[in-house]
C-alpha cells in the first residue's frame, strides 16, 4: 500500500528542523485513498522479507556514440561494471525498452518562476500524457517557500495534468504574488537567511518519502531556474537521498533570466551537480518553449532506451559506506549516463 505523507512524522525524522521552517506537505485531493485491505498472511510476509534481503545491486544506464546518439542494442560482452574499481560479475544484463518507470515531477513554483510557469504547465502536462503507460506511474509536487504534494502516485495523465494547472506561484507575499527578492520571492542573495526556493528538501523529502520504497527504474525531473534558498539540508543531503533511493535526477534548467537583473544567474552548477552524481541529466532551455518541448523527449527517450545489469558485489560488507559505480561499453567513442555509486546499507524490515 502507498502511504500519503505524514507532516508530523516526517519532521519528527529531521532532526533539528523546526516545524515553523516547513510549509504544509498537504496531499492532493485527488490522492488515493489509504487501503483497508487486511494485513498480509504469514506466507506473504516471509516472501517480502526474503526479497529485502537479496543483496544485489541494480546499475541503470543509458550509452551514447559520439555523435551523441543512444545506443540501443548491448550486450553483456560489451560493458563491463566496476565497484571501487573492482570488477564485478554480472548476474543479469538486459536492454529495459518496457519496464514501468516511476516518476516524480518536481516544480518549481517560487516567485522567479513566475513567467515561465505557464509554459512548464502546459508542456509538462504533454510529456505526462506522452510518456505514462499502463504501468507506469508518476506524483507531482511543488517547492516555493513550501513543499506540497500536488498529486500522489497515479497512472492518470489527467489527474497530473488537472495538478499541475492549479500549481500557482508562492511567495512570501502570497499565492499570485510576483515576489520580492529576499522575501521569498527570489533568488537573489540579501541580508539575512530568506526563505524561498526550498529546491534541496523538496529532493530529499521526494527520495525519502516517495521513492525510497519503489523498485525498478524511477526518475525525478525538476522544473526549475536551479536556485535554493532557505532549504534546511544542504545539496550534499539531497544527493546522497537520491542516490540511497537509486533515483535519477534530471534538471530541466527553465529560468526567466530577466528576473534576475544584474545579481547573475548561477543555478547550472548545482544542477549539473547534482544529476552527475545521480545519474540524470541537466539540459538548460531557458524560457524557449521548443526546447522545453525537446528536452522532455529527450528525457523519455533515455528512459525507454536504458541498460539495467544486476550484480552481488564482492564486497558484501553492509556498513553504509559509499561505493563508487564505474561502467565502460566498447565501441569508439561510447559514453555511460550512470550513477556514480551507492550507498551500502542494510536493508529495512
Amino acid at each position: 500500500m502507498r502511504m500519503r505523507w505524514r507532516v508530523a512524522a516526517l519532521l519528527l525524522a529531521l532532526p533539528g528542523v523546526v516545524p515553523a521552517a516547513w510549509g504544509q506537505l498537504a496531499p492532493s485531493p485527488d490522492a488515493p485513498p489509504v487501503s483497508t485491505a487486511p494485513a498480509p498472511g504469514p506466507e506473504e510476509e516471509s516472501v517480502a522479507t526474503f526479497k529485502l534481503n537479496v543483496n544485489l545491486v541494480d546499475v541503470f544506464f543509458t550509452v551514447k556514440d559520439k555523435g551523441g546518439n543512444l545506443v540501443p542494442h548491448l550486450t553483456k560482452d560489451d560493458c563491463t561494471i566496476t565497484e571501487d574499481k573492482a570488477p564485478q560479475k554480472l548476474k543479469s544484463f538486459v536492454a529495459e525498452t518496457q519496464q514501468p518507470i516511476t516518476l516524480g515531477i518536481l516544480l518549481d513554483t517560487s516567485g522567479s518562476q513566475y513567467r515561465v510557469l505557464p509554459l512548464e504547465q502546459e508542456v509538462g502536462s504533454q510529456f505526462l500524457e506522452r510518456v505514462l503507460r499502463q504501468k507506469d506511474e508518476a506524483f507531482l509536487l511543488s517547492f516555493d517557500v513550501n513543499v506540497d504534494l500536488l498529486q500522489d502516485y497515479t497512472n492518470s495523465a489527467r489527474l497530473l495534468s488537472r495538478a499541475m494547472s492549479k500549481a500557482e506561484i508562492n511567495t512570501a507575499g502570497g499565492n499570485g504574488a510576483a515576489g520580492i527578492p529576499g522575501a521569498g520571492g527570489g533568488t537573489i542573495p540579501t541580508i539575512g537567511t530568506p526563505k524561498g526556493t526550498l529546491l534541496y528538501d523538496a529532493v530529499l523529502l521526494a527520495s525519502n518519502e516517495k521513492m525510497n520504497q519503489e523498485t525498478g527504474r524511477k526518475a525525478m525531473i525538476l522544473l526549475t531556474d536551479g536556485e535554493d534558498e532557505g532549504s534546511v539540508h544542504k545539496i550534499g543531503e539531497a544527493i546522497a537521498a537520491a542516490q540511497k533511493s537509486n533515483v535519477l535526477v534530471y534538471t530541466i534548467l527553465i529560468a526567466d533570466r530577466g528576473f534576475y537583473g544584474g545579481f547573475g544567474y548561477s543555478g547550472f552548477s548545482a544542477m549539473k551537480k547534482m544529476t552527475e552524481e545521480t545519474g540524470g541529466r541537466l539540459i538548460d532551455v531557458g524560457n524557449n518553449g521548443k526546447k522545453l518541448e525537446a528536452a522532455f523527449q529527450q528525457i523519455e527517450d533515455e528512459l525507454r532506451t536504458q541498460y539495467v545489469a544486476s550484480y552481488t558485489p564482492s564486497n558484501l560488507k553492509l556498513d553504509g559506506t559509499f561505493r563508487h559505480l564505474g561502467v565502460e561499453c566498447r565501441g569508439d567513442g561510447m559514453k555511460v549516463q550512470v550513477r556514480k555509486g551507492y550507498y551500502a546499507t542494510a536493508p529495512q524490515d
